[in-house]
């Protein structure tokens, strides 16, 4: 029996360990489509269920709201925007960076259609998106 849950363990972590290297694969050699340009980066996301509310954490630290678009995309959810570079440090010389700057998207896919649109909010630096994912016979 402890020879299966070591299995479990040392499984979990490995899949652990690939989606973090994926999450950084993607934030640091994105290349944007040649003539236009694309998102640098993806934010860090957190997804809770709730009952038949979905609630989508997702870390912007330092975004101003009105440089973050939510759109709903058939079974997804698609958050973008922009992180500009503070103006004071645009001339400066870059010792280290490690926040990144500029365009983002994440794209979260939902088992299903929400009903209704999503109703993001903005709390200590993340945006909270709360989506109703009741079945449609269902809606109260």
């Amino acid at each position: 029996m402890r020879i299966r849950s070591d299995v479990t363990w040392f499984l979990d972590e490995a899949l652990d360990m690939l989606d973090r290297a994926d999450r950084l694969q993607r934030q640091f050699f994105h290349l944007p489509a040649s003539g236009r340009q694309g998102p640098s980066w993806a934010p860090p996301v957190d997804v809770f269920k709730q009952g038949d509310r979905l609630v989508i954490l997702v870390a912007l630290p330092g975004v101003a709201p009105e440089r973050v678009e939510v759109r709903q995309d058939g079974t997804g959810i698609v958050i973008s925007g922009e992180r500009p570079l503070p103006a004071a440090c645009r001339e400066a010389e870059i010792i280290r960076l490690e926040i990144p700057y500029g365009r983002f998207e994440r794209r979260i896919e939902l088992s299903r259609e929400p009903c209704g649109a999503a109703q993001p909010v903005f709390v200590d630096g993340c945006l909270m998106i709360t989506l109703d994912m009741s079945p449609r016979g269902e809606q109260s």
